[in-house]
């Protein structure tokens, strides 16, 4: 097989009758990386997933026998990644600090021993996904070593506990018609074909991100999907980074598909340094990270979106929930439409091709909870970033992308510009989650969450109606009624939406304190509306040392039992006004 013409990452392939599609191949004499995207003939297409400069017609091609796979195991854990699993500090010590071309870099340590724990012994039958031995991959996660997923039979062959590396056999299993297949500390699967398993389950326990504006106003759940569209400077990636940080997943899987090397570069040199707020370990003893960045070649950008999935299908059939970042599928969307113009396909809107709806769908399709081969549960949550150009959400990777996500937290340059973080628009944004999540939220926090969460959310939607008001004549005009709305759902906005990232106290708000904020909020309201009903003067009811306290208790309490404190406050106050403003 040789090169028969060379455009761009697509390299067309002669005499390539043994090839078959999604087969990886290695391409001219620098063995480049490639994968089969399309066969006519004894001609074959194939996206190359590095740079493709100095590359020549009649250069030789190389059949593998096998589709782009990820090798999965031990070892995992606290890596770096490029967007087709090769380990960055491998690259680094093979050509340096700008990646060379033609590196092959196994995606795990296969000179590290790690110590396993069998827990199967010799002629027991296992199934796909069954758990045969045990790793303490960190101090506080535990790596299952399974049985391939299509794999049934008896093991006819296993070792003793002890240290081993990956690539030691440490069983062996006779399927059904008495072929030995050998089990080592890792298993191989391409990326793109979706592990499968035992069934879907109903999603009901949402993913507690300590963001109030996510939690209390638009959950996700175990399991769900969410997009974060947001123009330049409204603040994806930092939410993004809060969502990783402090998500109450297992694991977390940080795909950087095509964004700017500086922001890569602030991920890669923060996330080691974190602690993780549930053990106190690193954050990056339980997070994965795949870092493609704008100036990688762009095939590979939309390799890593597969890979990074793939990854978490294999923790989540251990039983864990995994919460993927995905920053930004739209860089993934220009990949697909870059290769598409390559190709010569019929452009579909804005150029993207006509298949990008079924690609992005693929994609969030592979979130989900559910019941794994090994009788575990697991889930996978999916929160993509999309950076529609000029904000404008009418572009086709946003529209596309709501097509497949039940949850919408729509960044606003308005609120961004202003300094409110994050930037979510509680007008535009959405959770079709939220009913699924309402009774897992009385039981856990607390009965009446929900009737709170609804009468706010009413409050701001009435406040923006009389926003628009004040703009034609200002809020001097507003009876007192209507001015405590605009002032509560001010308190709202400041005292419960707004939170900063850099905040040692409110980076973090657990679901108790973000309750306790809300409910002294709209208990106030309700207090203040009867007295406001009575004719008295707003400033009487909430003086300004009141507005004050509502507004910087988010950072002024650090324990719960601190709230009865504000309480009394409150209850001291309004007996106060009663009996000066009694009938």
């Amino acid at each position: 097989m040789q090169i028969k013409e060379i455009n761009g990452p697509v390299v067309k392939v002669k005499d390539a009758k043994t090839l078959f599609m999604n087969e990886m191949v290695r391409v001219g004499n620098y063995k480049l990386i490639g994968e089969v995207i399309g066969i006519d003939g004894d001609i074959a297409t194939v996206q190359v997933y590095e740079e493709t400069s100095m590359l020549k017609p009649g250069e030789p091609v190389e059949s593998t026998g096998k589709m782009l796979s990820v090798a999965l195991g031990p070892g995992l854990l606290s890596s770096i990644y490029d967007g087709i699993q090769r380990p960055l500090n491998e690259l680094i010590k093979k050509s340096g600090s700008f990646i060379g071309r033609g590196i092959d870099a196994f995606g795990l340590d296969t000179n590290k021993y790690w110590e396993v724990k069998i827990i199967k012994k010799q002629g027991d039958l296992v199934k796909g996904g069954e758990v045969i031995a045990e790793v303490q991959e960190t101090e506080h996660l535990v790596h299952k070593i399974m049985v391939f997923p299509n794999l049934s039979g008896k093991i006819v062959e296993i070792v003793n506990d002890g240290n081993y590396k990956v690539t030691d056999i440490i069983a062996k299993i006779e399927d059904n018609n008495g072929n030995i297949h050998e089990i080592k500390l890792y298993q191989e699967w391409p990326v793109k074909v979706p592990r499968p398993v035992k069934k879907r389950l109903e999603p009901s326990i949402p993913l507690v991100t300590g963001q109030r504006v996510i939690d209390i106003f638009f959950p996700i759940s175990k399991g769900g999907t969410a997009a974060i569209p947001g123009g330049f400077g409204t603040g994806k990636t930092i939410t993004q980074h809060q969502l990783a940080k402090w998500s109450d997943a297992d694991i977390i899987v940080y795909i950087g598909c095509g964004e700017r090397g500086n922001e890569m570069t602030e991920v890669l040199e923060e996330f080691p340094q974190l602690k993780d707020p549930r053990t106190g370990a690193p954050l990056m003893n339980r997070t994965v990270l795949i870092a493609n960045t704008s100036n990688m070649p762009v095939s590979a950008r939309e390799a890593s979106i597969y890979t990074g999935i793939t990854i978490a299908e294999y923790f989540r059939d251990m039983g864990y929930n995994v919460a993927i970042m995905a920053d930004s599928t739209s860089r993934w969307a220009e990949a697909l439409r870059e290769l598409s113009g390559r190709l010569e396909e019929m452009p579909a809107e804005e150029g993207y091709p006509s298949y990008l709806a079924s690609r992005i769908g693929q994609f969030y399709e592979r979130a989900g909870i559910s019941e794994n081969l090994n009788g575990t549960k697991g889930s996978i949550t999916i929160i993509g970033a999309v950076s529609p150009p000029g904000g404008d959400f009418s572009e086709p990777v946003t529209q596309n992308t709501r097509r497949f996500v039940k949850c919408f937290w729509g960044l606003d340059k308005n609120l961004a510009y202003s300094r409110h973080y994050p930037s979510i628009n509680w007008l535009t944004s959405y959770s079709e989650y939220t009913e699924d999540l309402n009774d897992w939220f009385k039981e856990n926090v607390k009965s009446d969450w929900n009737e709170y969460r609804d009468e706010a959310m009413k409050l701001l939607t009435e406040d923006d109606r009389l926003q628009q008001i004040i703009k034609i004549v200002g809020e001097d005009v507003l009876p007192d009624n209507q001015k405590l709305t605009v002032l509560i759902a001010k308190m709202i906005k400041i005292g419960i939406l707004q939170q900063s990232a850099f905040s040692e106290v409110d980076s973090y708000c657990p679901l108790e304190k973000q309750y306790y904020l809300l409910k002294i909020i709209m208990d106030t309201y309700q207090k203040a509306k009867k007295y406001v009903d009575r004719s008295i003067a707003l400033s009487q009811v909430l003086p300004p040392e009141i507005i004050s306290k509502l507004l910087t208790m988010k950072e002024e309490i650090k324990e719960i039992k601190e709230f009865e404190g504000i309480e009394k406050m409150l209850d001291e106050h309004f007996e106060k006004l009663e009996s000066t403003y009694h009938d």
